[in-house]
Formats: structure tokens, sequence, C-alpha cells
């Protein structure tokens, strides 16, 4: 059987606001949504979907889902700007993987944790590196661990 991620359906408790901060930071393009009987918009985002239900209660610390960007700085100074950086959930908003790759845990306008990818640290200005951990100093990596990989077709 074949399978893949089609959408993520996440709580947002200002619609306007949640798909703005898509549109304006990742670049997600608004499209036809069915009428549910309670207010929804759907996003595009890439080949996959972004679905944003209202919803008035509190979102869970540690569910989340990713996203890879191409203008990774771009992405961490707006974060940064807005307040929107999550320094405790994960340990520390921005992480670098024993394998290279970059975490940057941020907080969407709902409270959604979102965690926002880069293939890698070059290129990354000297202020964003100021504020990058790596994980291997803050908790010990065996072999299996440092095998793992953010990007499957690596």
């Amino acid at each position: 059987m074949k399978a893949r991620i089609n959408h993520v359906s996440i709580g947002a408790t200002d619609l306007n606001e949640s798909a703005a901060f898509y549109i304006t930071l990742f670049g997600a393009v608004e499209i036809d949504t069915p009428n549910f009987g309670f207010p929804v918009r759907w996003l595009r985002l890439g080949d996959l979907q972004i679905h944003l239900f209202e919803l008035r209660a509190p979102t869970q610390s540690r569910h989340h889902f990713a996203v890879e960007v191409g203008n990774f700085e771009q992405v961490f100074r707006e974060t940064r700007e807005a307040g929107r950086h999550d320094r405790s959930t994960m340990g520390w908003h921005l992480n670098q993987l024993p394998s290279g790759q970059i975490q940057l845990y941020v907080r969407d306008p709902g409270g959604n944790l979102v965690e926002v990818n880069s293939a890698g640290a070059d290129g990354l200005s000297e202020e964003t590196r100021s504020e990058l951990k790596r994980l291997e100093d803050r908790h010990p990596q065996d072999e299996s661990n440092s095998k793992a990989r953010l990007y499957l077709e690596w």
C-alpha cells in the first residue's frame, strides 16, 4: 500500500490572523474550502495543505508539524521580531541535529507549535548562529541517534 500525508488540520483562535501568518511567512495560498457548518479555511503549502479550524480550546504543547523553507534566515528574523520563538517546549528554539539539519520552534497566532526546518547551517548569519544550540551538546547521542535525518531522501 502506498500512502502519504495529505494535510495537517490545526486549531486557530482567529482564522484571519492564523491564515495571514501562514500566507505571509511561508507563502501559503488560500484555496476553496467546503462548508462544514463551522469556520474553516484551507491553505495550500507546496504539495500539501494546512486546514485551519476555529478552536477556543488550548493547544497541545508538543504536538507540531514542520515546514521546510528556503529562506530560513528571513523566517528566523521575522518570527523573532514578532516574539514567536518557543524557547522552552522542546528545550530550546533553535537546534542543530547531529546530522546538521536545523530546527526552529515557533508558535503561530493560535498557539500551535510549528517547526521550521533547514537542511543545514550554511548561510546562517553570525547573529542567528549565536542562538543555535547543538543537540549533542545538551543530550548524549548514540550511533543510531547520530544517523537520524529529517530528510528521508538523504
